[in-house]
């Protein structure tokens, strides 16, 4: 006789509940707006290659070359030792002098926080996270069911950390310090003497940074320092890609570089023991690593001054509608405005209500950790000046309309 087959549900992990990655999920809305026939300007990802910025082509042959030349296998987990040189002798070359076995190669910046948070981090444990953060981090701590503890930055201040508040918030659980310099998703650019005290609470209370560093070729002026060459002994993980700097987003490479310290030792065990788990990053990528950071960075020059007139556009734009202001970036492609909401309205209201009557895409702040009710939204500047000044004289109009209404 047939087994009698149930109608019920399968039911998920309750992490599941807890898991949210505000920059993607708002995409499902902006498919539901395309499909009443609307065209979408997306300004929620921070792809340069869609906004027509190219990988230079000596990272392409590199990677071009290793396929055809048939390294299309498996690579030891930590990472193809070139790679792994590369990035040592670049971080030694800017103060951080670091050994190739303490590198690990990742599936792009995202996959070394994941392995870094779970390899420091017990379920119940407290990680501090800036108040704007970068989604993914609170995203991981939901699955691993850590607490993340939301430190102040000031845009009195430049987005800067405010430091009292950042204090309050050690408990004999907090592990870890999230610092994310230059910054997504606000455009800052944290000063030295704030840089060095976050370095002093950490060695203070024997905490671990974890130093998100994917835009430090990015700031406006010039590369930013590697928060390490301040104090090389410091407990400090950073985390770099081939995505932003160099153009390649979807090739997935990125690294971990864990400190020379002894104190990390035993994190970097357990870094690599977790690695091994997931056998390695996507191979043929990895050959351009050498041609990145030894190669011709040029384009950097280019890509720097490109974005330095697209972030004056959006700051110069943004804080001419009345009710907005914004702070200027200073690296990267990112800023976080914000409006004045008239009460009972939020961030995410605003940002729905823009998409829905203009097609433009943007994220609301509190998708990164802020007050729903302070009507922030991150923009991401990609685009070339003509259309983000489109883009910009569109919210305007749409702005002006929407607090006359609710006012």
């Amino acid at each position: 006789m047939p087994t009698e087959q149930s109608t019920l549900p399968i039911p998920v992990a309750d992490r599941i509940d807890r898991f949210s990655y505000a920059i993607r999920n708002i995409v499902a809305e902006a498919r539901a707006v395309q499909a009443r026939g609307m065209s979408v300007r997306y300004m929620n990802i921070g792809d340069p290659v869609a906004a027509g910025f190219d990988t230079p082509p000596h990272m392409v042959e590199a990677a071009e070359r290793a396929m055809r030349a048939g390294h299309n296998g498996y690579l030891p987990s930590a990472g193809l030792l070139e790679a792994r040189e590369a990035v040592a002798a670049e971080y030694s070359g800017r103060g951080v002098s670091v050994s190739a076995d303490r590198v690990l190669i990742t599936d792009g910046t995202s996959e070394g926080i994941d392995i870094a948070l779970n390899a420091l981090v017990n379920e119940g444990d407290e990680v501090l996270v800036p108040s704007p953060t970068y989604p993914l981090y609170t995203a991981v701590l939901a699955k691993i069911n850590a607490t993340p503890r939301y430190y102040r930055t000031d845009p009195e201040r430049g987005w800067c950390p405010d430091l009292d508040h950042l204090r309050s918030l050690i408990t004999p659980r907090t592990r870890v310090l999230v610092v994310i310099d230059p910054n997504n998703p606000t455009g800052a650019i944290y000063p030295t003497a704030v840089r060095r005290e976050l370095i002093d609470l950490t060695e203070k209370h024997n905490l671990t940074i974890l130093a998100d560093e994917v835009y430090s070729d990015l700031g406006f002026d010039g590369a930013v320092p590697l928060l390490g060459s301040m104090q090389p002994d410091a407990p400090i993980i950073s985390f770099s890609s081939l995505s932003k700097a160099y153009l390649a987003p979807g090739w997935r490479v990125g690294w971990m570089v864990v400190g020379a310290t002894p104190r990390l030792d035993n994190v970097l065990a357990a870094v690599m023991k977790l690695a091994d788990g997931r056998l390695c990053s996507p191979g043929p990528m990895q050959f351009a690593v050498t041609a990145a950071l030894t190669g011709d960075r040029t384009h950097q020059h280019d890509f720097r001054r490109a974005l330095a007139e697209r972030g004056a556009i959006t700051a110069q734009a943004l804080n001419a509608i009345p009710g907005m202001r914004c702070v200027p970036p200073r690296a990267a492609f990112y800023a976080m405005p914000m409006v004045s909401l008239p009460p009972g309205r939020t961030d995410e209201d605003y940002v729905l209500a823009l998409l829905r009557e203009t097609g433009i895409l943007c994220v609301y702040g509190s998708g990164f950790g802020m007050p729903p009710e302070l009507g922030s939204f991150r923009v991401v500047f990609l685009a070339n000046p003509r259309e983000l000044s489109q883009i910009y004289a569109d919210i305007a109009t749409f702005t002006g309309a929407y607090l006359e209404r609710a006012g």
